[in-house]
């Protein structure tokens, strides 16, 4: 009796054991544990006559899902050398946002190729300089149908920035990153708008809500020993500020993490309107 009673319990406690053990390698490994003493897993592989042991080769019947192929490239629509009015469109509406400074001409030049490489960058796609279906879609989503004056580049519609919502409640310097334009809004209603333009990828503009803690009219860079007309600081060393520089070669440049503005007249409105502890909002 006493031998039974023994010989019951243990082997209960085995069974025990080997679940435990097969869960925990279950868990970690996301297969089947190894078979181990005391296992109810067999030691013998598979049967090739067992019908859940997956066959070797493909039966090649007309059910079988075929190999998926490489998703084809999106078909080039522009490229350098190109001439044509869709070029000029294309200049026009890059124009809109911030992207190309100089006139349309309808020539798909050095300039359009780097203003292209740049919208592409920032959007994530293959910056090739070419004007593929992708990357004609995503801008046709972001701008409107160039005016005559537009194409003719005597005038630039830029399209109105979608506000943060961050930026609907006190006195905020609104910055979108996706339209280069930065807007002076108070309480939720914008009093004006100006061409911004930010960090390069190695000095990038952080992104987020901050405060204007340091206002400084005739600053000058102690690390770059440039001239920063009417900075504003918002984070470290960072600030929306005049630049020359950006007045000059538009695009074509960047700075080194602060927010440029090329329109004199207009930072110096807006600084004078700025007080220490007012937001500051940077987002895409």
């Amino acid at each position: 009796m006493l031998r039974n009673i023994v010989i019951r319990r243990s082997l209960a406690a085995a069974a025990v054991l080997a679940v435990t053990a097969g869960c925990t390698a279950q868990a970690a490994t996301g297969r089947p544990a190894d078979s181990k003493a005391g296992s109810t897993a067999s030691a013998q592989p598979p049967s090739s006559s067992d019908p859940a042991t997956p066959s070797a080769k493909p039966s090649g019947k007309p059910g079988d899902k075929p190999s998926e192929s490489a998703s084809p490239k999106p078909k080039v629509l522009m490229a350098s050398g190109t001439k044509s009015e869709q070029v000029r469109e294309l200049q026009a509406r890059l124009a809109q946002i911030g992207w190309f400074d100089d006139t349309p001409t309808g020539t798909y030049g050095p300039v359009t190729v780097a203003s292209v490489k740049g919208f592409q960058g920032k959007r994530g796609l293959p910056t090739t300089g070419d004007t593929d279906t992708v990357t004609w879609q995503r801008l046709l989503g972001m701008t409107k149908e160039p005016t005559r004056d537009e194409l003719a580049g005597r005038t630039v519609n830029k399209p109105s920035a979608k506000l943060d919502p961050r930026c609907m409640t006190g006195r905020v310097i609104c910055v979108s990153k996706t339209t280069r334009t930065l807007s002076w809004v108070v309480d939720g209603k914008v009093r004006s708008t100006m061409d911004v333009r930010f960090g390069s990828q190695y000095t990038p503009t952080r992104e987020g809500v901050f405060s204007v803690f340091h206002k400084s009219r005739d600053h000058v860079s102690t690390i770059y020993h440039t001239s920063m007309p009417y900075a504003m600081f918002f984070s470290g060393g960072q600030a929306v500020h005049y630049s020359a520089d950006f007045a000059a070669r538009g695009y074509n440049g960047a700075s080194h993490g602060c927010v440029n503005v090329r329109d004199k007249g207009a930072i110096a409105s807006l600084f004078n309107q700025v007080n220490n502890g007012d937001k500051v909002v940077i987002y895409w």
